[in-house]
């Protein structure tokens, strides 16, 4: 998925990513940055990320998605 940071609190980890498809809240999972190259994130960052089992953001990165028609390279 693809997104937008909206909130990112850099003390405690917490934060919500708005999705690109249909602008709902994503809540960041407390291991979203765990092998990513961001220490932090701020906000209007816009980042790629999955869902883990529990709906929240997980496996934050930096590109677009490819179904979205762009590559890493245009953004």
């Amino acid at each position: 998925m693809q997104g937008v940071v909206k909130i990112y609190d850099p003390l405690t980890g917490e934060g919500i990513v708005m999705t690109d498809v249909d602008r709902s809240d994503v809540v960041l999972a407390a291991d979203a940055l765990e092998g990513s190259i961001f220490r932090i994130l701020r906000q209007g960052q816009r980042v790629v990320f999955d869902l883990d089992r529990k709906g929240r953001a997980t496996k934050i990165r930096m590109g677009s998605e490819p179904d979205m028609g762009m590559t890493t390279a245009e953004v």
